[in-house]
Parts: C-alpha cells; structure tokens; sequence
C-alpha cells in the first residue's frame, strides 16, 4: 500500500469578509453575463489561451485524483468537416423521429434544428472524453472512480474558464456521439461527454430571451 504523502497548502489565502464578499459578487456579474450562443465567427483565437483554459479544467476535483478526462482539440477544417456531417446525421434522426413531442416543444422558443453550422465555423472544437480506465506504464488497466461527476465538473470549469478568457461556447450533444472516438483517434474506453464550441460570437449575434431561476428556486437553506 502507497504511504500517503501531504505537503502545506500555502496557496490558500484567506480574505477579509468584505473581499469575500466583493469577488462573490464579482464573480457572480462575470458569469450572469455567459449566454451560449450559436453563431461564431470565423476569428482566429490564439492556441495558447485554449491550453491555459484546458490547464484551468485540469484542476478539477475529481475521485482519487485519477483526472479522467481527456480533451481532443479539433482546429483543422477538414476534420471540423467530417464531425459537423456526422453530427447533423444523428440530429437529423432526433429531429424527425428520436426526440418526442414534450421534448421538441421544448426546443421551439430556441429555435434549433439539425442544420449546425457552427461546427465548420467556429475555429475550435473540443471533444470531451471520459475514460472509464486508464493504461498505466505497463500497459495495464487502472480503475477509475467517479467518471460522469469529474468530467463534469472538469467541463463546467472549462466552459467557465473560458467565458472568464473572453470566449464563447455551446454544449453540443448529438447522440449518439461514438462517432467522435474515430474522428478524433481516441480509443474504445473513452466515452464522449459532450463537444464543446469555442470562439468569438459572430457580429451582431442574437441569444434567447431567457431568465434564470432565483436563490429560492435552486437553493435551500437548513
């Protein structure tokens, strides 16, 4: 058994409450101002500021620090290409038989459909993997534990990281997605999470009008 080995946390710094209370705040206006949208331009973001985004996901909590997660970066049109075709054949099947009527009632005030062209427009897309083992040096299978929590947590990180870097996104989930294990070389134990859209808004850009719920809906207090 590996004897567990702690080190001081000297990176926490406790704040007054007034600073607490300011960057909660702070924070808190940053992130009212996140909208997902669905029309990107075609601008170039410079790479360095996706990996410092993805470098910010890494610090994720997740189970026995197994971290497993892996992101596969996609910039290259021709392969952008091949995951918008393969996408919109899966939408095309939600659409007309998959989804049920509640389901695409619900969709109606987002206006949606199977056509997605920010997948070839957008200059990156992230497919979100989680590995449901890892191979260590020897080849060999290491279990990993809590998957589905950490990668989420990684991704609501990631999303918010790069929001924080000036950047928008959009969640997408065809479904399903294990066309992106050939697209993207990953192999059979990684699962997709989901397919993330990074870039700027296109000009002009129009986003639902939409609220979100109170406090006293989405919190308890006992």
């Amino acid at each position: 058994m590996r004897e567990a080995i702690f080190i001081r946390h000297t990176s926490y710094k406790e704040l007054p409450v007034e600073e607490m209370q300011r960057q909660a705040d702070q924070f808190y206006e940053k992130m009212k101002g996140r909208r997902t949208v669905r029309d990107f331009s075609d601008k170039a973001v410079p790479l360095e500021v996706i990996e410092k985004c993805l470098l910010a996901a890494g610090t994720a909590p997740n189970g026995a620090n197994k971290q497993p997660w892996h992101f596969a970066v996609v910039s290259d049109p021709e392969v952008k290409k091949k995951i918008r075709m393969e996408a919109e054949e899966e939408e095309r099947k939600f659409y007309d038989h998959r989804a049920s009527d509640e389901w695409l009632e619900d969709l109606e005030p987002f206006n949606t459909d199977a056509n997605k062209p920010f997948l070839e427009t957008a200059p990156y897309l992230i497919g979100i993997f989680a590995q449901s083992y890892t191979l260590n040096e020897n080849g060999e299978k290491e279990k990993n534990y809590y998957v589905k929590e950490s990668v989420g947590i990684a991704t609501g990180m990631l999303i918010t990281a790069l929001h924080h870097a000036g950047l928008a996104t959009l969640t997408h989930t065809p479904s399903p997605m294990g066309f992106l294990n050939e697209i993207m070389e990953r192999p059979s134990h990684e699962k997709p999470f989901l397919l993330l859209v990074v870039g700027y808004p296109a000009d002009d850009v129009k986003v639902p009008d939409i609220s979100k719920k109170s406090l006293d809906e989405i919190a308890s207090f006992i």
